[in-house]
């Protein structure tokens, strides 16, 4: 009878033992998934920044020698000045920083103009107009391009400023992300403050846009990673040495027979380096963002 009494107090330790044993081994499984997915997105990046300082012999070695004899310098220097010698590189870049900094400052603007419509001025269909701006992020943009284009084209803005900003001046995404941050904001707040007669342009700039900062810079910094890196689009409307963005700089580089693999790794390593700064220079306030997001979902 002690002995049976003993046995049963002895399986809930037991079962106790085997699920810490479990749990230490998922979290040591965690944590060799989360250091393989770290190094597969950091080696090509690694590559990157290493090759850039190598001479092409170099890079093409096998296996591949991940810390240089040397700072070959002169890969940085063909890829801004061109292999024609017209330094189009530093035009590129003011050109892809204008385009893409407009556009994520209007697309910030006019999506926390619209969620703040959507989700604290009540009117009828407002769901139903949500609705239809998230639709549209299923469209490809592949199959609004060439629309999109002639529109441009019969507007006259092609080769130029406002032919690769007005497009993208609103996206369905921002809505859709302003609107859900807004949705956690306090109506109480918006309330007190029409019954101390704030007109709605004062409220939304003075008591909604100060409290939206950490959401909109996540906006902004999406907004601007995705420009930075758009090609298709100034592939289309640009055809000027003058206008050409980064991405459409750098395709334009590596397909020049002179290139060596050098300065195509050179001038892939310099485009990538202002969207680095960006990232890390904000790098709290985009964290802070995601967490608002995350907690207004939860």
């Amino acid at each position: 009878m002690a002995a049976r009494t003993a046995g049963r107090n002895a399986l809930p330790g037991a079962a106790g033992h085997r699920r810490t044993a479990l749990e230490a081994f998922f979290h040591l499984l965690g944590w060799v998934v989360l250091v393989v997915a770290v190094l597969l997105v950091l080696t090509p990046l690694a590559f990157m920044f290493v090759a850039s300082f190598m001479p092409a012999r170099d890079i093409m070695r096998m296996p591949f020698p991940w810390w240089p004899d040397g700072l070959y310098l002169d890969n940085f220097w063909q890829a801004i000045r061109g292999n024609d010698g017209k330094f189009i590189f530093p035009r590129a870049l003011l050109n892809s920083v204008i385009v893409a900094g407009c556009v994520a400052a209007t697309t910030v603007f006019f999506s926390a103009l619209a969620g703040y419509g959507l989700t604290k001025l009540r009117f009828r269909g407002s769901n139903l107009v949500f609705m239809l701006i998230l639709s549209t992020l299923m469209i490809p943009f592949e199959t609004v391009m060439i629309p999109l284009y002639v529109v441009v084209t019969g507007l006259g803005m092609q080769d130029s400023y406002p032919g690769l900003i007005v497009p993208f001046l609103l996206s369905a995404f921002g809505v859709f992300l302003m609107r859900q941050s807004l949705l956690t904001f306090p109506d109480e707040l918006i309330d007190a403050s029409r019954i101390d007669g704030a007109s709605e342009v004062g409220i939304f700039f003075r008591i909604v846009v100060p409290n939206m900062v950490p959401i909109m810079a996540v906006l902004a910094v999406l907004t601007f990673e995705e420009q930075w890196r758009n090609l298709i689009w100034p592939l289309l409307v640009v055809q000027s040495q003058e206008l050409k963005t980064m991405p459409l700089y750098v395709v334009t580089f590596m397909e020049e027979k002179s290139t060596n693999e050098g300065a195509m790794v050179a001038v892939a390593a310099l485009a990538s380096l202002p969207m680095l700064v960006i990232f890390f220079s904000l790098s709290s306030v985009f964290l802070r963002g995601a967490n608002v997001f995350s907690a207004g979902k939860e």
